[in-house]
C-alpha cells in the first residue's frame, strides 16, 4: 500500500508527458524497486498488463486511485493556525490531490477569524461542527508538542477517524483510528545518518592511501 502513492505519482506525470504504455521494467527503475515487485503489487489491484506491450497508464492511474480511494474527494481539518498550519493551509497540492482543507481551527483569539487560503480560522469549540458539516474524518494536527495530544483527543471526540500528525511528539488514540506521524526532525536525522556514513567512508579512503612507514625501524 505504501508503494501505490509512488506508483500513482510517475505514472500520472508520465501520462502527462504523453506516454500511454508501461512496462514493469520502466517503473521499476522509475520506483527504484524490482520488476517482480512492481508485477506482484499490481496484480493485487487486478492488473497484470499485457506481454511486449506493458500497462495502459490511464487504467492503471484509474485502478490506483480506485484502491487509495481517490475518486473522490476528503476534506480535511487543520487544528493549529500557527506558522505550520498557515504553510499547510496555504499548500495547493492539497486540494489539486483530493484533499481540499474543509476547516483550520486553533485556540488563540488572534488566530480566530483571520482567512487562511481562503478558509477562515474557527475556534476549537467548533470543531465537531465543521466534522460534521463537511463529513470530515481527516484531521491534520499542527500544533506545538505539547498541544498534541489535546488536539488529537478533539479531533477523535469531533468524529475523526484518520489523524495525519506533524506535530514533534507522539499521540495515544483509541483503537481503530487510523494516525500517521511525521516527524521532520527524525528525516533530517536520517539523512544525517547516511551523511555520516559517507564521511566515515571518505576518511577510511583517505587512510588507505596513506602509504605505511618506511625506511630504517620499520618491521615486516
Amino acid at each position: 500500500m505504501a508503494r501505490l502513492p509512488v506508483y500513482l505519482q510517475l505514472l500520472s506525470e508520465q501520462f502527462e508527458a504523453g506516454i500511454t504504455n508501461i512496462s514493469s521494467e520502466e517503473l521499476a527503475t522509475l520506483g527504484g524497486v524490482n520488476a517482480a515487485k512492481v508485477r506482484k503489487d499490481l496484480s493485487y489491484l487486478g492488473s497484470y498488463g499485457t506481454r511486449g506491450v506493458g500497462y495502459d497508464v490511464e487504467f492503471l492511474v484509474f485502478q490506483i486511485k480506485r484502491e487509495l480511494g481517490l475518486t473522490h474527494e476528503w476534506h480535511v481539518v487543520i487544528v493549529g493556525a500557527g506558522n505550520l498550519g498557515q504553510a499547510l493551509s496555504g499548500y495547493g497540492g492539497f486540494g489539486e490531490r483530493g484533499f481540499p482543507v474543509g476547516g483550520i481551527v486553533d485556540v488563540a483569539e488572534d488566530k480566530i477569524g483571520s482567512v487562511i487560503g481562503g478558509v477562515r480560522v474557527r475556534h476549537i469549540d467548533e470543531l465537531a461542527q465543521i466534522v460534521q458539516s463537511r463529513d470530515i474524518a481527516i484531521g491534520v494536527i499542527a500544533t506545538p508538542g505539547p498541544a498534541a495530544q489535546d488536539a488529537a483527543d478533539a479531533l477523535v471526540a469531533a468524529g475523526v477517524t484518520s489523524v495525519l500528525n506533524f506535530a514533534p511528539a507522539i499521540v495515544n488514540t483509541p483503537h481503530g483510528i487510523s494516525v500517521r506521524k511525521v516527524d521532520l526532525a527524525v528525516e533530517l536525522q536520517i539523512l544525517s545518518y547516511h551523511e555520516q556514513r559517507r564521511a566515515n567512508a571518505r576518511q577510511a579512503t583517505k587512510l588507505q592511501a596513506v602509504p605505511g612507514p618506511r625506511g630504517r625501524g620499520a618491521s615486516a
